[in-house]
Formats: C-alpha cells, sequence, structure tokens
C-alpha cells in the first residue's frame, strides 16, 4: 500500500505554510536574522513538541515563526515544503499563510505575499504543482484586524485566492468575522474555515450559515449533530481532515479513536491533509499511510480520497480533469 499512496496523485488543502517550517530551516533563518530562540539545538526543537492542545501548539507555532521576516525567507519556507511535497506526488496544493502572524510584528505585508507567491509559481513551472493560496485570519483578533489584512489583500488579488480563519478556536465562533467573509466574498474571493477541531458543532453551522464557506477545515467533530452529517452530505460539503495533527493536539486520544472511518461511512466528502507536518510528525503520505493502517482501507478508498480532494480544490476545471486522469496510471492493479 505504500507504494499506492504514493503513486496517488495528491491535492492538500490543508496545509499551513508555517507549519511546514522544519527545525533545520528555523535555525537556519534565526542565524541569517540574528533572531535568538530559546533552543540549543534541533533536539531541544523537537522535543518541545509534546502537545496538550490546539493552544500549546500555538504558543510554539507563533514562536517559530518569529525567524520568518524577508520576502526571501518567506520563498525560503514555501520552497522546502514544495520540494517535500514533489517528493510525496502532490500535484495540486492550497496553502494557507498567516500574514497578521508577520505584520503584526512590522513585516510588510508585500513581503511575505511575494515570497510565498515566487516559490508557487516557480513550483508551478518546475515540479508541476498547481496552486491556489489562501489567506488566514487570526480568530483569536478582532474582526477588526480582519478587516485591516483583507484591505492590504486587496492589491494582490491575483496573488490570493481565497481567505479562511485558523488560530484559536475556543471562544472565537465564526459568527466574529461574518462582515469581514461578507466584505472577502464581495471581493472574489473564495471561502474556507476552520471549525469543528475542538470547538463544536455549532461553528461548522456558523462556518455554514454565516462565513458562506465552501470547504470546512478540520470538521471532525460534526459527528456531534446528526442534522449537520446529513447537511454535510447533502451538500457535499467537503472536510479536509488532518488524522496526525488531531492525535498530536489530542482530538482524539489516539488514532485508532479517530473519527476518521465514522465520517467515510457517513458519505462526506472526507480528504487528507497534513496541517502542520513539521510540528506534526508526517506530511500528506504518512498522514494517508497512517490511516490506511489504522483502519485498514482499500485501494479504492484510497482512490476516492484522491478524487474527493480534486474535486473539493480550486484548481479550474481543465487541472481538475488533468488531475483526474493522472490517477488511473498512478495506480497499482487490484491485488487478486
Amino acid at each position: 500500500m505504500d507504494a499506492m499512496i504514493q503513486g496517488l496523485p495528491k491535492v492538500e488543502l490543508h496545509i499551513h505554510l508555517e507549519g511546514s517550517l522544519e527545525p533545520e530551516l528555523l535555525f537556519e533563518l534565526a542565524e541569517r536574522n540574528g533572531t535568538e530562540l530559546p533552543y540549543a539545538s534541533v533536539d531541544d526543537v523537537k522535543k518541545a513538541y509534546n502537545f496538550n492542545d490546539l493552544q500549546s501548539f500555538l504558543d510554539i507555532y507563533y514562536q517559530g515563526a518569529q525567524v520568518l521576516q524577508s520576502e526571501t525567507d518567506f520563498y525560503d519556507l514555501t520552497w522546502a515544503y514544495l520540494q517535500r511535497a514533489q517528493a510525496q506526488n502532490v500535484r495540486h496544493v492550497e496553502p494557507f499563510f498567516d500574514p497578521q502572524t508577520h505584520t503584526d510584528r512590522g513585516v510588510p505585508f508585500a513581503a511575505v505575499v511575494n515570497g510565498i507567491h515566487h516559490a508557487l509559481v516557480q513550483g508551478e513551472r518546475e515540479l508541476g504543482i498547481s496552486f491556489r493560496l489562501i489567506l488566514c485570519f487570526l480568530r483569536h483578533l478582532s474582526e477588526a484586524a480582519a478587516e485591516q489584512t483583507l484591505t492590504q489583500a486587496l492589491p494582490f488579488r491575483d496573488q490570493i485566492h481565497a481567505v479562511g480563519l485558523d488560530s484559536a478556536e475556543w471562544g472565537n465562533p465564526p459568527e466574529k468575522f461574518a462582515r469581514v467573509f461578507a466584505r472577502a466574498r464581495e471581493a472574489g474571493f473564495r471561502t474556507v474555515a476552520h471549525a469543528g477541531e475542538e470547538g463544536p458543532a455549532a461553528y461548522i453551522w456558523q462556518a455554514l450559515d454565516q462565513l458562506a464557506v465552501e470547504r470546512i477545515d478540520h470538521g471532525v467533530l460534526c459527528l456531534e449533530d446528526e442534522t449537520l452529517v446529513q447537511r454535510l452530505a447533502d451538500e457535499n460539503i467537503p472536510l479536509t481532515v488532518c488524522p496526525l495533527s488531531n492525535v498530536k493536539l489530542r482530538v482524539c486520544k489516539d488514532l485508532a479513536q479517530h473519527p476518521f472511518p465514522r465520517l467515510l461511512e457517513a458519505g462526506l466528502c472526507v480528504t487528507v491533509n497534513s496541517d502542520d507536518p513539521a510540528y506534526f510528525g508526517g506530511y500528506i503520505n504518512e498522514n494517508f499511510a497512517a490511516v490506511t493502517q489504522a483502519f485498514n482501507l482499500s485501494r479504492e478508498q484510497l482512490v476516492t480520497l484522491a478524487r474527493n480532494a480534486i474535486d473539493a480544490s480550486f484548481a479550474p476545471a481543465s487541472r481538475k480533469r488533468e488531475l483526474h486522469e493522472m490517477i488511473p496510471a498512478a495506480s497499482p492493479p487490484a491485488l487478486v
């Protein structure tokens, strides 16, 4: 099955670029920019990746982001991720980035976007990885701060394709950002939002009804509400599920208790993604392998997951057709 997973042309819909900052690059950028780190070595950094919940991860995540200061830094971060993605046969990516994490400490918005976009364009040209870039508002900050960030993003409309919502979920419901999402939609941005990771199923309802999102990021707690599950199935709302992340952040005790098979059984449009792979111990192939082993997924189910992600993407219809056409050739024949 490892060969099957590797051979599948994959689409990644839930990847935070800042969350792909590997410890080795963290130290390289810290030295480049003269940034002091509270760690003596790469091993010390990895030992700190023992999280109790989402917030304990975010504390280290934002601390690590301090080393990102220039357009070159953001290019290097994105290019490093794209090289790993290519090695795992990822053909299309829709990465998140958090501009407020950087602009609030004085990094120009243009430096963030231009560095990321430069790498993505190069990745499409040289690695064959198409893309759609998603700006995320930090939900622990105010809607006024999100409005300011959206204003900064408007001149980069040709580089940023969608807006999302991430960061600490508890106490920061989607409805808090209804007006800024309405403004973003009016400006032509597609919309997604993190909901139902640690927050309740009610947050998923809010994301659908008050933010009018097209995808739910995570969404695993939808199973608390049978009516919601039926709606997600009826409307074919994609869920960008991140199994290893859910275990690492204690959303579930271990992978055996993950609701992944129940989501599939409910007929939902489930996709597999890595979230913050530098922190959670695996990129997209490791996430595919983990659920395949834990739940004895079949080749047909793996193909379905790959096709779900293609269909759920914001790629143009022509690119979706290309990606679908890659799957039969990439999939080994079924064992008999």
